[in-house]
């Protein structure tokens, strides 16, 4: 992979000195308010709060220099115009988020609509059934589905929206080359292949206590609307959902039985005022609006003859206008119905111009 997506020196020099810091870091633990607070500030504010003198020159094996490694540079900065509109006025965002993936096309995911969808690492079978047809339902609809790639919740619906053929991207808590846990490997892989993954620290970094809950502000901060799927009353999930609300972003959360402690912390949220989510349609409904549900599922699972025949020539290979004209399609049918597509959620169009099937 080449590193066609650069973050400038400053950005990826700040990343280097998280990852520096992290042994002092831990000691912010599950702390959510403190530690985006920490992540908010400054490079000498932040050496200053975690007891170290100014100047990151006094931290061992941090240079003068930002990290030089060709794999390190695939990065996108906050100075950078593909850089996630989502995180641009998030305070406490990450300078730089490590890219996982073709990097065009992890950016292209999430310059998209986004939904979190999170949930307790030892869900029901109940909680994994709904997990997997909301996950599968929104990725058709050409919604992103971002999660923690934990086990549970997490890694079931990156599994359903890349079974869906939809973009899916996770947030890791350490190097975007190290997944945890180790037993979803494959599902790494998989995500590294046809979905993306990002992480704050640079590859290599061996995730910690505290990587976890940094990690939950960023799946917070990329997603418009952050959905529980199953949690108890004091699961870790929570802290995501406080991170999102911080921000002002939409929450909402599946009902579950009231004997069961496993449903205690999405009930609770309902309680709260969250949103409550059925199915799918309920989620795509506050991405677009009352009704846009049902619209968005309806237009990917229902085209005219001549958008599926075009959507399956994309899916083929045939993924630009002059490729399509190759393959016998006029111009300007494959202009129109481009856009067409596009606009069902069905096709999502890369910083290179390339166009990519993610649902229908």
């Amino acid at each position: 992979m080449s590193g066609a997506v650069t973050a400038c020196a400053t950005c990826r020099r700040r990343s280097a000195l998280v990852a520096a810091l992290s042994p002092r870091i831990e000691r912010y633990g599950r702390d959510r308010e403190r530690l985006a607070a920490l992540l908010a500030l400054p490079d000498d504010e932040l050496l200053g709060s975690l007891g170290l003198g100014t100047g990151a020159a006094t931290l061992p094996g941090l240079g003068p220099s930002p990290a030089s490694d060709e794999d390190d540079a695939i990065a996108v900065c906050r100075h950078d115009p593909a850089f996630p509109a989502a995180l641009v006025d998030v305070p406490w965002a990450p300078a730089a988020l490590h890219l996982g993936g073709d990097p065009e096309r992890v950016l292209a995911f999430l310059a998209g609509p986004c939904a979190a969808l999170i949930g307790t690492r030892r869900p029901t079978e109940y909680g994994l059934e709904v997990a997997r047809e909301l996950a599968s339902s929104l990725a058709g609809a050409g919604v992103c589905v971002v999660s923690g790639l934990a086990m549970g919740i997490d890694a079931t619906v990156h599994g359903a929206a890349l079974d869906a053929g939809g973009p899916t991207v996770a947030v890791l808590a350490g190097g975007v080359d190290v997944p945890y846990p180790a037993t979803r490997r494959g599902t790494h892989r998989r995500l590294l292949a046809h979905g993306g993954v990002v992480a704050e620290l640079p590859r290599g970094s061996a995730p910690r206590r505290w990587g976890f809950v940094a990690r939950n502000r960023i799946v917070a901060g990329l997603a418009a609307v952050t959905v529980v799927v199953e949690a108890r009353e004091r699961s870790g999930t929570l802290i995501t959902a406080g991170y999102a609300r911080d921000l002002g972003r939409e929450v909402a959360a599946v009902p579950g039985p009231v004997t069961s402690s496993r449903s205690d912390g999405t009930n609770g949220l309902i309680r709260d005022g969250a949103h409550l989510v059925r199915d799918a349609r309920d989620v795509l409904d506050l991405l677009y609006g009352v009704g846009g549900g049902a619209l968005r599922s309806r237009a990917a699972t229902s085209l005219p003859p001549e958008l599926d025949r075009l959507l399956a020539l994309v899916r083929a290979g045939s993924d630009a206008p002059g490729r399509l004209v190759e393959r016998g399609v006029p111009l300007d049918e494959a202009l129109i119905g481009l856009t067409e597509l596009e606009l069902r959620g069905c096709v999502r169009r890369t910083l290179s111009g390339r166009y990519l099937a993610v649902g229908g």
